[in-house]
């Protein structure tokens, strides 16, 4: 299996996806929040197949566009963008969030379930 590459963070196009995402689910003002927050924590891996569970999101196909493009870049080995989650409340039956990387995680799993995503992780919560 190929290996993924990645770049060492986030580009800004993330972020501001990120925030149009956030904005629709709360506050603008909360989601520039949670956007900033973003910056201050670090790259973690997480499994593709934890991602989408956890989002209860339905994994895009391979024939999707952005899936496809993402895909093409994994196999010519040229470095995807971390994703951006904020974690969700099982408590409280609150799905994860993806708030930037829906397509990248989607297609990291079509190229290998147990490939590990980075990304960056957050909290509602300050």
């Amino acid at each position: 299996m190929k290996k993924i590459a990645w770049i060492e963070a986030p580009e800004d196009q993330d972020y501001t996806g990120a925030l149009s995402y956030l904005s629709l689910l709360c506050d603008p003002k909360v989601a520039a929040r949670l956007v900033k927050k973003f910056k201050t924590v670090a790259i973690i891996d997480v499994k593709a197949k934890d991602v989408i569970r956890a989002a209860g999101l339905p994994l895009l196909s391979r024939d999707n566009f952005h899936v496809n493009r993402d895909l093409k870049k994994i196999e010519n080995s040229i470095p995807l963008s971390p994703i951006l989650l904020v974690r969700g409340k099982g408590s409280n039956a609150v799905p994860l969030i993806i708030a930037d990387g829906y397509h990248r995680a989607c297609a990291i799993y079509v190229h290998g379930e147990d490939s590990d995503i980075k990304a960056r992780i957050i909290d509602w919560a300050p």
